[in-house]
């Protein structure tokens, strides 16, 4: 007489140990990468090859002159204070708050990444792509003061601080090569860490929910 077995039920297997995307780390640490990116130099002014001042993302958001760069040569501190190398006062106030937002937006989303799943992974998610969004706007605010000065100068070449940056001396000392404006590989770095924390954020929030 034959018996019949039932069937052994397969049990679906699941994994106990968290996912990657589950923790606080790749955020926070994104966060923070951005958040020390500041110190380091985000635009510099070149006349040819030479860059003759640099501005941190720190100096953006504390509302600093520009700073003359270790091999500007004849060009010192003195000389661009004298010069008046900085923007008026609106367009720097303007630029200062881009650089406040993104630097607080950016403590901010690394304060929240240590939170649990739901709160850090929506709050760092709209905080991280608002502080890349705020550098995109003062990347943008300095470089329309920036033109804004070379238009003075073109203007009005004669003219004793007409030029916002204090190209007009830079201009006619180094025969009359055209400055322009550039910003660093640190400040895009900057910008990507923000989103990357963003993406991790959003990545926890989703792990959390199908869990």
């Amino acid at each position: 007489m034959e018996t019949t077995q039932s069937p052994t039920p397969i049990l679906p297997v699941t994994s106990s140990s968290p996912g990657f995307f589950s923790r606080s780390i790749p955020s926070s640490v994104a966060f923070a990468v951005a958040i020390l990116l500041f110190i380091l130099p985000f635009a510099e002014i070149k006349c040819g090859n030479s860059t003759i001042a640099n501005k941190s993302g720190l100096d953006f958001a504390m509302g600093k002159e520009w700073k003359a760069a270790d091999n500007s040569g004849m060009f010192g501190q003195n000389d661009l204070n004298k010069n008046s190398m900085s923007s008026g006062e609106e367009e720097k106030r303007n630029s200062q708050i881009f650089a406040v937002a993104a630097l607080g937006l950016g403590v901010l989303g690394l304060l929240l990444s240590f939170a649990n799943a739901k709160t850090g992974g929506a709050g760092g998610l709209f905080t991280g792509v608002l502080s890349a969004g705020a550098l995109i706007g003062l990347m943008f605010e300095v470089k329309k003061n920036f033109n804004k000065s070379i238009a003075d100068q073109a203007a009005d070449k004669s003219g004793q601080g007409s030029d916002d940056f204090g190209l007009n001396r830079i201009g006619d000392t180094m025969n009359d090569m055209k400055p322009v404006l550039d910003f660093t590989p640190w400040f895009f770095v900057a910008v990507v860490a923000f989103l990357a924390a963003a993406f991790f954020c959003y990545k926890r929030m989703r792990s959390a929910r199908i869990t």
